[in-house]
């Protein structure tokens, strides 16, 4: 299983309690069967990752997490299977941690279960799928190991009013 954790330079300021992230993003692969799968992870700050949300998403705002999947389009043949890159602004999860009242720690657990998902095709346009993706993520934060200073029993999608 190969995890690639980039954390860029102007992401510094926030990066005190992401030192789980890689071991999270495994435990995450083993559970969704992909351990055989490459996966980027990019740790940015709210300035880089609006960049990329207006740049391919056309909003010109920052936001938590985006996901850029490689299964999608042509097939592509590589010696791994790549399941993509998620980025992760450090910037807006730590300011979420925060009004949330729990560690930075369970903030990038949430956002890498959210991240990780959409790669894997799920989606929250509609309320059938957004039932869909948070009984997605709920079912794989249930099944990580426990952390207990992190009671993240529900994922992004319940904790903004999806079903």
């Amino acid at each position: 299983m190969a995890v690639d954790l980039i954390i860029e330079s102007w992401a510094e300021p926030w990066t005190s309690g992401v030192e789980e992230v890689s071991a999270l993003a495994e435990a995450c692969l083993d559970v969704l069967r992909k351990s055989d799968h490459e996966l980027s992870i990019v740790l940015t700050d709210d300035a880089h990752i609006q960049e990329l949300n207006r740049e391919y998403r056309d909003k010109d705002v920052p936001t938590d997490v985006l996901s850029f999947g490689q299964m999608e389009g042509d097939a592509f043949v590589a010696p791994v299977p790549i399941l993509g890159d998620l980025v992760i602004s450090l910037q807006t999860a730590q300011r979420q941690a925060e009004e949330i009242g729990h560690p930075l720690g369970a903030e990038l657990r949430i956002l890498l279960v959210h991240g990780l998902l959409h790669l894997l095709g799920h989606d929250h346009i509609d309320d059938e799928e957004r039932s869909e993706m948070a009984a997605a993520e709920d079912a794989l934060l249930a099944a990580l190991p426990a952390v207990p200073e992190w009671p993240t029993s529900s994922g992004l999608i319940a904790r903004q009013g999806g079903t």
